[in-house]
């Protein structure tokens, strides 16, 4: 079989559930979560929230792509010009370390113009590559997660960054 990895949109606050399902049938899937610390009005507890709210990743041959669609919350598959569009293994690996890693980061769906190409050369991202973002006075690494078009921000010490 050919497997490859695919991005499916969920309904709104589901995709744990989700998760469950598509495990439950036997399909290899990844929801990417990041902690975080949540405040209500009388207390603060570390949650673990989706890192891209409505998306979750499946590993599955594409022919056996109803199996996943068929599941309740999932509304559909991200397609490119009307195929379902594969994403490369590079990229869940990307997100894998940025989760890994201390270092800052936000995700937004912003476009921005494209920058210089630089690699990370220093700390728990080294070799990541991306373009370097000039972001609220900062300087950031943009990660371009394409499929699915969301970018992923991390803010980096530029002395760790090197020209591609």
């Amino acid at each position: 079989m050919n497997h490859k990895w695919f991005a499916l949109y969920t309904k709104s606050r589901t995709e744990k559930k989700v998760y469950t399902e598509l495990v439950e049938k036997g399909i290899t899937t990844y929801l990417p979560l990041e902690k975080k610390l949540k405040q209500w009005s009388d207390r603060k507890k570390w949650v673990e929230e989706p890192f891209i709210r409505s998306y979750i990743f499946v590993n599955i041959d594409v022919s056996n792509m109803d199996q996943a669609l068929n599941t309740p919350g999932v509304v559909k598959v991200v397609r490119f010009e009307g195929k379902p569009a594969p994403v490369q293994e590079k990229q869940i690996d990307i997100i894998k370390s940025i989760l890994n890693s201390k270092e800052e980061y936000e995700v937004c769906s912003e476009t921005f113009a494209p920058g210089e190409k630089v690699r990370v050369e220093e700390g728990l991202l080294k070799g990541l590559e991306g373009e370097l973002v000039y972001h609220l006075n900062k300087y950031k690494v943009l990660v371009r997660i394409e499929s699915i078009n969301q970018n992923i921000l991390i803010r980096i010490n530029p002395s760790n960054l090197k020209k591609v």
